[in-house]
């Protein structure tokens, strides 16, 4: 359904707050809306970000990595608190200024630099570690064309589907209705791809399946938007589901997805993370 009493202007302004969850943070500008700088630890590298989707991407590559044996990968994690907007701080739009989690400075060379953009961090670490990304011109190919089609289509499902379905303050038909078939699409497309291989890019598990896990597991799990599982027929995925739960066994990832989580269960929350040692005593079990 439509809303009879909206007509767009004919050049649009921001006079009006936007309503919703977001709408104290919400505007049409970029930039540092507040000087505070950000912490920083003594790891190679340092992690800003939050146990969302987006974020949990590069903290599992980062486990992925250390589980096998890279020291090098070694990190320190700080939460960014999206809804008190941290990301707008001086030091965050120095790392991103595109104000979104995550965001990396890389420190293990001899002059620091920033790597922004959850895709753009798995590539980067997948390069410098040589690990999750083959050589292979072709196989890189598959690999990176899933990645990318994560980027292309997280957006549909999350700021789409998930904005209207969930966060919306007002219900309608019409954007609910889109963005569902959209979502269901997308599910669609990968469930037909693991019809024929075990993870996205083939028989090996890649950042293809880092970029994509974080997004559709939560569905399969019932754990994002309001239990839209039952309204979008999660079940029915059932290549798809296979995939999720294989993955959410690794314990890489079992690691990954709590750091700079900081709701739900005690046990099940990492607000920071700076060594091995910070997972002890904590939940990380994720059956579904």
């Amino acid at each position: 359904m439509a809303d009879p009493t909206y007509t767009p202007p004919e050049v649009w302004t921001h006079d009006t707050e936007s309503g919703g969850r977001f709408a104290s943070i919400n505007r049409p500008t970029a930039g540092a809306r507040e000087e505070k700088d950000l912490p920083e630890g003594d790891h190679p590298f340092q992690l800003y970000s939050l146990a969302t989707p987006n974020g949990v991407k590069a903290t599992i590559m980062f486990e992925e990595l250390l589980e096998k044996g890279h020291a090098g990968a070694e990190y320190d994690a700080y939460t960014v608190n999206i809804s008190e907007a941290v990301q707008f701080t001086s030091g965050f739009v120095a790392v991103n200024p595109n104000s979104k989690i995550p965001a990396l400075l890389d420190k293990s060379g001899g002059k620091p630099f920033r790597v922004f953009e959850s895709g753009a961090i798995l590539v980067h670490l997948a390069e410098k570690f040589g690990e999750f990304l083959p050589a292979d011109p072709a196989a890189r190919a598959e690999v990176l064309s899933w990645v990318f089609f994560q980027v292309g289509t997280g957006p549909f499902i999350g700021g789409g589907f998930g904005h209207f379905y969930a966060y919306a303050p007002d219900k309608y038909e019409y954007p609910i209705n889109r963005y569902a078939m959209e979502a269901k699409r997308i599910f669609d497309v990968v469930d037909q791809r693991l019809a024929k291989t075990r993870y996205l890019a083939g028989d090996e598990y890649t950042i293809a399946d880092v970029a994509n896990w974080p997004w559709l597991a939560p569905f399969v799990a019932g754990t994002i938007y309001n239990e839209a599982k039952t309204f979008l027929s999660i079940d029915g995925y059932e290549n798809v589901g296979r995939w999720a739960r294989e993955i959410a066994a690794r314990p890489a990832v079992q690691r990954g997805r709590i750091v700079n989580k900081s709701w739900g269960d005690e046990e099940t929350q990492l607000i920071e993370r700076h060594s091995a040692a910070d997972f002890e005593g904590k939940k990380l079990d994720w059956s579904f």
